[in-house]
Protein backbone atom coordinates (compact mmCIF):
# COMPACT_ATOMS: atom_id res chain seq x y z
CA UNK A 1 0.00 0.00 0.00
CA UNK A 2 1.26 3.27 -1.13
CA UNK A 3 1.20 7.00 0.72
CA UNK A 4 -0.02 9.26 -1.19
CA UNK A 5 2.12 12.07 -1.84
CA UNK A 6 1.98 15.57 -0.08
CA UNK A 7 1.95 18.60 -1.81
CA UNK A 8 5.08 21.29 -1.82
CA UNK A 9 4.39 23.97 0.41
CA UNK A 10 3.52 27.38 -0.19
CA UNK A 11 7.62 28.63 0.78
CA UNK A 12 8.48 26.86 -2.39
CA UNK A 13 7.06 28.68 -5.58
CA UNK A 14 9.70 27.91 -7.67
CA UNK A 15 9.77 24.41 -6.90
CA UNK A 16 9.33 22.32 -10.19
CA UNK A 17 7.60 18.87 -9.60
CA UNK A 18 9.87 16.12 -8.98
CA UNK A 19 7.96 13.93 -11.31
CA UNK A 20 7.65 10.65 -10.29
CA UNK A 21 11.46 10.38 -8.84
CA UNK A 22 11.60 13.52 -6.55
CA UNK A 23 9.26 15.65 -4.29
CA UNK A 24 10.66 18.49 -5.70
CA UNK A 25 13.69 20.08 -7.38
CA UNK A 26 14.91 23.89 -6.62
CA UNK A 27 17.65 25.40 -7.69
CA UNK A 28 19.32 26.63 -5.03
CA UNK A 29 19.33 26.09 -1.15
CA UNK A 30 16.34 27.84 0.71
CA UNK A 31 17.90 27.60 4.19
CA UNK A 32 21.10 28.88 5.62
CA UNK A 33 24.46 27.25 4.33
CA UNK A 34 25.47 24.89 7.14
CA UNK A 35 28.43 25.06 8.87
CA UNK A 36 29.56 21.14 8.98
CA UNK A 37 32.46 19.25 8.34
CA UNK A 38 33.10 16.15 6.66
CA UNK A 39 33.81 14.68 10.17
CA UNK A 40 30.40 16.29 10.99
CA UNK A 41 28.77 14.39 8.12
CA UNK A 42 30.35 11.16 9.04
CA UNK A 43 29.08 11.10 13.26
CA UNK A 44 25.65 11.13 11.49
CA UNK A 45 24.66 7.52 11.57
CA UNK A 46 22.87 6.23 7.84
CA UNK A 47 19.26 5.53 7.22
CA UNK A 48 17.00 4.89 5.12
CA UNK A 49 14.65 7.43 3.26
CA UNK A 50 12.49 7.40 0.22
CA UNK A 51 13.23 9.55 -3.05
CA UNK A 52 10.18 10.72 -3.22
CA UNK A 53 10.14 12.49 0.25
CA UNK A 54 13.63 14.38 -0.90
CA UNK A 55 13.60 18.00 -2.32
CA UNK A 56 16.77 18.65 -4.86
CA UNK A 57 18.91 22.04 -4.21
CA UNK A 58 20.53 21.26 -7.82
CA UNK A 59 18.41 21.44 -11.06
CA UNK A 60 21.28 19.79 -13.18
CA UNK A 61 22.89 16.84 -13.46
CA UNK A 62 26.91 16.49 -15.21
CA UNK A 63 26.42 12.91 -17.69
CA UNK A 64 29.92 12.17 -16.81
CA UNK A 65 29.57 12.32 -13.17
CA UNK A 66 26.27 10.41 -13.35
CA UNK A 67 27.91 7.53 -15.43
CA UNK A 68 31.44 7.58 -13.37
CA UNK A 69 31.48 3.97 -11.61
CA UNK A 70 34.33 5.39 -8.85
CA UNK A 71 31.90 8.81 -8.58
CA UNK A 72 32.12 8.22 -4.40
CA UNK A 73 35.91 6.97 -4.76
CA UNK A 74 37.38 10.04 -2.61
CA UNK A 75 34.05 11.01 -0.94
CA UNK A 76 31.47 9.61 1.81
CA UNK A 77 29.44 6.80 0.03
CA UNK A 78 26.14 7.72 1.68
CA UNK A 79 24.16 11.37 0.23
CA UNK A 80 23.82 14.17 3.01
CA UNK A 81 20.82 15.33 2.95
CA UNK A 82 19.63 18.71 5.49
CA UNK A 83 16.27 18.28 7.33
CA UNK A 84 14.78 21.56 7.80
CA UNK A 85 11.24 23.15 8.63
CA UNK A 86 9.99 19.73 8.23
CA UNK A 87 11.54 19.16 4.51
CA UNK A 88 13.85 16.82 3.41
CA UNK A 89 16.45 18.57 1.06
CA UNK A 90 19.34 16.46 -0.81
CA UNK A 91 21.98 18.76 -0.32
CA UNK A 92 24.79 16.18 -2.28
CA UNK A 93 24.34 12.74 -3.76
CA UNK A 94 22.36 14.28 -6.86
CA UNK A 95 24.67 11.63 -9.05
CA UNK A 96 23.84 8.70 -6.23
CA UNK A 97 20.29 9.44 -5.98
CA UNK A 98 19.28 9.34 -9.56
CA UNK A 99 21.37 6.25 -10.06
CA UNK A 100 19.18 4.81 -7.88
CA UNK A 101 16.28 5.68 -9.36
CA UNK A 102 17.55 4.33 -12.60
CA UNK A 103 18.06 0.87 -10.84
CA UNK A 104 14.24 0.98 -9.94
CA UNK A 105 15.05 1.89 -6.27
CA UNK A 106 12.87 4.16 -4.30
CA UNK A 107 15.21 4.22 -1.16
CA UNK A 108 18.32 5.65 -0.37
CA UNK A 109 20.77 5.31 2.37
CA UNK A 110 21.56 8.80 3.66
CA UNK A 111 23.14 11.07 6.77
CA UNK A 112 20.39 13.39 7.97
CA UNK A 113 21.64 16.66 9.59
CA UNK A 114 19.19 18.55 11.35
CA UNK A 115 18.97 21.97 11.15
CA UNK A 116 17.05 24.77 13.74
CA UNK A 117 15.66 27.54 12.11
CA UNK A 118 19.38 30.01 12.24
CA UNK A 119 20.70 26.91 9.97
CA UNK A 120 23.08 25.39 13.12
CA UNK A 121 23.24 21.70 13.28
CA UNK A 122 21.67 20.29 15.99
CA UNK A 123 23.86 17.74 16.04
CA UNK A 124 24.50 13.89 15.20
CA UNK A 125 21.72 11.05 15.57
CA UNK A 126 23.81 8.02 16.26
Amino acid sequence: MSTPRRPLRARHPGAASGGTVFRGVLNARPYPAPAMTARDWTRIAPRQVRLDDLITVKAELRLDVLLAEDSTFYGDMFCHVIEWQGELYLEDGLHRAVQAALQQRSLLHVRVAHLDDEGQWTGPVV
